[in-house]
């Protein structure tokens, strides 16, 4: 039997949060995709693993929409291994991943991957260099028919249907631009490369041993994949592990690892960090209400990770040059967690290269 605090500290291990050092070559997240999303997003996750994310640039690292339609941060060097891992599974997999885009497709007797093909040969066709998203969005609603396209009261225009739009831009050998707000597309050399798919790479062995012990159906919700899809590809080097009574699997590679797990360290982890992002929230914070706070529908905080559990949320405060460090413990937090939070914080001012004014503990 293992319990939820033998999980969350074989997570933290799997993760290297519990690193000072490490490389972009030993860094096991950037095999399933570092969020980018926010200030505090991928290259403060990687800092957080101990990279050394100053030196860092285009030629390291590649921008992708893939997991969820979500920018992730991958090695350069990588990228066609990439491209391969995050191919819809089949034709109702790649329905899933589009949401309310598909049913218009259907309809039209158009099966959603020759969709995707048709919307990326029509991307790849429009973007020759780097243009702007909208730009892209624009020129491809000229170019597609309806049951490829909706109407946009924010926009007040037609265009493509959002997922369609980025998860063919992998399939059209497109990147984003680092650093680009609103998104800049440009055509990544590294894409068009055809490579095998890696093992390394395999998405649901890359959940199982980073954010296992899991099932089917949580590996399928954070891919956003049918379960038969994911259970049709369920390796066959797995052990079943009961979690708080709950049958999970788990790489047999990893259980040696899950068991003998320990862990002393704090983190200041960024509101979409991989280890945020399991499907068994249950298991990260069994609290309801502690749950919904780090959860909410919008304006997501970052968590306080001490010892392999979660003890509360961040918010960054900033106004013109002060930087603050906002905490909400969720329980009495002693002085020695307190210093160890503030030297975190100290970690991020320096990340974002502005001076810390200060930390404040709610009460």
């Amino acid at each position: 039997m293992i319990d939820r605090r033998q999980v969350m500290r074989f997570r933290v291990q799997a993760q290297h949060l519990d690193r000072v050092e490490g490389t972009l070559g030993d860094t096991a997240v950037l095999d399933i995709g570092v969020q980018e999303t926010g200030p505090d997003g991928g290259r403060w996750a990687l800092a957080n693993r101990g990279v050394e994310v100053v030196t860092l640039s285009a030629e390291d690292l590649i921008l992708l929409w893939t997991a969820r339609g979500a920018p992730h941060l991958y090695r350069r060097a990588d990228a066609g291994r990439v491209a391969a891992a995050v191919e819809p599974f089949s034709d109702a997999d790649a329905g899933k991943r589009i949401y309310d885009a598909a049913k218009p497709l259907k309809a039209a007797g158009i099966g959603i991957l020759a969709a995707l093909d048709e919307v990326a040969a029509q991307m790849r066709a429009v973007v020759t260099g780097p243009m702007v998203k909208g730009d892209v969005s624009g020129r491809l609603a000229e170019a597609m028919p309806e049951p490829y396209l909706r109407f946009c009261r924010p926009c007040d225009a037609t265009h493509l249907y959002e997922m369609p739009f980025r998860l063919a831009a992998v399939r059209a050998g497109l990147e984003l631009q680092l650093d680009t707000s609103p998104p800049v597309l440009r055509p990544s050399a590294e894409l068009a490369k055809a490579v095998a798919p890696d093992e390394r790479f395999d998405l649901i062995r890359a959940y199982l041993r980073l954010l296992g012990p899991a099932t089917p159906k949580q590996v399928a919700d954070y891919l956003d994949a049918p379960v038969k899809d994911v259970k049709a590809r369920w390796p066959e080097d797995v052990v079943e592990v009961m979690v708080d009574g709950v049958a999970h699997s788990l790489l047999a590679a990893d259980e040696s690892a899950l068991k003998s797990a320990d862990t002393s360290t704090t983190r200041l982890l960024g509101p979409f960090d991989l280890f945020l992002q399991a499907k068994d929230r249950a298991t990260l914070v069994p609290s309801t209400a502690h749950a919904r706070e780090l959860w909410p529908v919008l304006g997501r905080p970052g968590a306080v990770l001490v010892d392999g559990e979660l003890v509360g949320t961040w918010r960054p405060r900033k106004s013109g040059r002060t930087f603050k460090v906002a905490v909400q413990p969720w329980q009495k937090l002693p002085a020695t967690t307190r210093s160890t939070i503030v030297d975190q914080a100290e970690r991020l001012a320096a990340y974002r290269a502005v001076p810390l004014a200060g930390v404040e503990f709610a009460a």
